[in-house]
């Protein structure tokens, strides 16, 4: 049974990365929104936004973030982590700024968007917990390479820590309460 993601990426810099990732990796993933089909559905607001979101969501296991120059901070990739650590999916980011965009260039490495999120009633930052896997790589094709034989195993480990942090989470809720 194949493993099934959502990618979360930033749409108008990161969609030609994203699409050679998404295309290759050994991976179920959602159906990726067209142009038109985001700008229509964020132009429907925050609820419809959320909405649709919250559908591509449903049924999957883990949340890939494909992190570019600027996937960090971005509102709806924010929405998307948050949305699948408190519906105790995986999470794991990849850093992809050494892959090449259609026009044949790399960009620089973003900053791990895991860290602007506080767990543990603030104790801890998600980086601390969340890999954000950087391909060890220069060249495009090695990169991708690197990306498509690893990243199913990427998922099944993150799908796995979230599975033990949820559970330890409800033993001491369970201990709390006592």
């Amino acid at each position: 049974m194949p493993i099934k993601v959502f990618f979360s990426y930033h749409h108008k810099l990161d969609h030609w990365r994203a699409s050679q990732i998404r295309d290759a990796a050994p991976v179920e993933a959602n159906t990726p929104a067209a142009d038109k089909e985001w700008e229509r559905v964020t132009e429907e607001g925050e609820f419809a936004t959320e909405r649709w979101i919250n559908a591509q969501l449903y049924g999957r296991t883990c949340l890939v973030v494909l992190i570019g120059p600027a996937t960090a901070g971005r509102k709806w990739i924010n929405y998307e982590i948050n949305k699948a650590w408190t519906d105790n999916k995986g999470v794991v980011g990849i850093h992809i700024h050494n892959l090449k965009d259609r026009f044949g260039n790399q960009s620089a490495k973003g900053a791990n968007p895991f860290h602007m999120f506080m767990i543990d009633g603030g104790a801890r930052r998600l980086s601390s917990v969340v890999k954000a896997y950087d391909p060890p790589y220069m060249t495009s094709p090695e990169v991708f390479k690197y990306i498509t034989t690893y990243i199913a195993e990427w998922v099944e480990e993150a799908i796995e820590m979230r599975r033990k942090a949820a559970e330890e989470i409800r033993s001491q809720s369970v201990m709390r309460n006592v």
